[in-house]
């Protein structure tokens, strides 16, 4: 019987409650998921991903410990192509969460390009409804134009949270170079 091994992969650049709530859920339907961060060259990040790995770590860590039951999580980091990454953790599997019928759109040609191109599947998991319009792009636009962290506990972890307020305060970071710029009190 082989392993049924999937990656979920994103930039998690905050990780949010609605990867959380993906994370979960892909959990009843693998042997193992690795939660595997990449890096959009298309954006900048606002956490390393050291950070992000850290992060994301101390979440899965407390998601095994509240319920043991399931799919094993680890947390890896990769650059270059996804397809490529798969291949190498040896990947049945890629994991995307999907919270609209945007995302659904621009997910489905790419699922269809990693099969065509390197013969892996895509499963695409629904967030749940509390999370359907959550965004990573989203939480950093609010925490950048000085937008109350504390009102941000629906959409992403305390420590998420935490870490956002330690970004405001360092200025050779993009939230803490708004904030010298006095866009933020």
């Amino acid at each position: 019987m082989s392993k049924h091994l999937a990656i979920y992969t994103g930039s998690f650049d905050p990780i949010t409650l609605g990867h959380l709530d993906v994370l979960a859920r892909s959990r009843g339907m693998f042997d193992e998921v690795v939660l595997a961060i990449g890096r959009n060259p298309n954006k900048e990040a606002l956490f390393s991903a050291d950070e992000r790995s850290a992060l994301a770590s101390a979440l899965v860590t407390e998601m095994l410990e509240k319920n043991p039951q399931g799919a094993r999580i680890r947390v890896d980091q990769y650059v270059g192509l996804t397809v490529d990454y798969a291949r190498s953790v040896g990947a049945c599997a890629i994991v995307r969460g999907i919270r609209n019928i945007t995302d659904l759109a621009g997910e489905c040609q790419l699922a269809i390009t990693n099969r065509q191109v390197a013969g892996i599947e895509t499963v695409f998991i629904v967030t749940g409804e509390n999370f359907a319009y959550t965004s990573s792009s989203l939480i950093k636009q609010i925490a950048a134009l000085g937008g109350s962290l504390d009102r941000l506990t629906t959409l992403v972890p305390p420590i998420v949270i935490e870490a956002l307020r330690v970004k405001r305060m360092d200025r050779t970071n993009p939230l803490g170079r708004l904030a010298v710029d006095g866009l933020i009190e």
